[in-house]
């Protein structure tokens, strides 16, 4: 008997030893993810701040969208999601050629902008119709093309990124600030490259102050302007100031009056921006935003100064896929050709 009994009494010691085990755990349980190494934690990148950059991809200049894709991709680590924004057309072509390229890493949506959103508020200007195509005034709609961010950068396709694009994302807007851009008149180095090449970098050169409703702006036709080809801009502000409603009233009443189409600058998408932006906007490092590389194909900066810039912008007619056009070889530096064979850049040789 005694055996059987020594045998029960160990069953029971175990039986309570367990029991007290599973009571202890319970009470001082350990968080599962300091002990289980496999939990799915978010990782680095899913924490890090998303940059959204919207791009757009047209017809005819889709190389410029990539070259400029790549250019920031390559230059920075941050966590950048590029918002590409096309026509129906012209989606699938730009889709293949990132899937089918080195850039098939990046993090991208494909956005579709309606041209109908457009009707009946662009006025036709024969003088340069190019500024008419369809994306030139998706900066316009970035509430409606991204909405899941509080901060957003816009860019035209004809820039280079060299620096990394989270200096540019961290660029402070003051309170009350729908938009940052950059002074025309902000950098003494580009001084000379406007006058050169007969440029106008004030209000004068957008907007037509002979018409009554220009002057009752009340705006100085000497105020310096900006070029909205690279914006940081606040949604949250965008739409609470209904900047897109105040945007389009702008362009229906230049359909109406031809308030500026006609001007020398660039045309119905930037003389809106300048109305509805006048004395509210923050600015932009003058050398996130170094322009006119395409306004003339004979004059140049110095290859000193264009290394230290962080964006170059070849705005004006003379692009650098095209020929005849100035300091080409830091723009392809970041071109990848088309898989397709579609987009073939334009050199004296070919």
């Amino acid at each position: 008997i005694l055996p059987f009994v020594s045998v029960n009494q160990i069953l029971l010691l175990l039986l309570v030893l367990t029991v007290c085990a599973i009571l202890y755990n319970k009470v001082h349980q350990v968080p599962s993810v300091l002990k289980n190494e496999t939990v799915d934690l978010e990782s680095p990148e899913e924490m890090e701040e998303e940059i959204p950059v919207v791009i757009c991809a047209a017809a005819g200049r889709m190389g410029a969208a990539i070259a400029a894709i790549s250019s920031i991709y390559s230059n920075t680590e941050a966590n950048v999601l590029f918002y590409i924004v096309g026509l129906k057309t012209t989606i699938p072509h730009i889709r293949k050629w990132i899937e089918n390229s080195k850039l098939k890493e990046i993090k991208f949506k494909v956005v579709e902008f309606n041209p109908m959103v457009l009707k009946g508020k662009i006025r036709q200007d024969a003088s340069r119709p190019e500024l008419l195509q369809p994306l030139n005034f998706v900066r316009f709609y970035l509430p409606l093309l991204v909405q899941k961010h509080e901060k957003v950068i816009y860019l035209d396709d004809d820039i280079i990124v060299q620096g990394d694009i989270q200096e540019l994302f961290d660029t402070k807007l003051a309170p009350g600030h729908a938009a940052a851009f950059s002074d025309d008149c902000d950098l003494p180095s580009t001084h000379e490259m406007v006058r050169s090449v007969g440029m106008q970098n004030t209000y004068m050169g957008f907007l037509d102050y002979r018409k009554q409703a220009i002057r009752d702006l009340g705006i100085s036709p000497s105020t310096c302007s900006f070029n909205p080809g690279v914006i940081v801009a606040n949604m949250t502000e965008w739409k609470h100031q209904r900047i897109t409603k105040q945007l389009e009233k702008w362009m229906q009443r230049n359909v109406e009056e031809n308030l500026y189409s006609s001007t020398l600058g660039g045309g119905v998408a930037t003389s809106p921006m300048l109305i509805v932006f006048h004395g509210k906007y923050s600015t932009i490092n003058p050398m996130w935003h170094i322009r006119h590389l395409g306004w003339s194909p004979d004059t140049r900066y110095s290859e000193h100064f264009l290394q230290e810039a962080k964006l170059l912008h070849w705005n004006g007619r003379y692009k650098p896929w095209d020929y005849p056009s100035v300091h080409t070889d830091l723009w392809e530096n970041w071109f990848i050709p088309d898989p397709s064979g579609k987009f073939k850049l334009t050199r004296p040789d070919s």
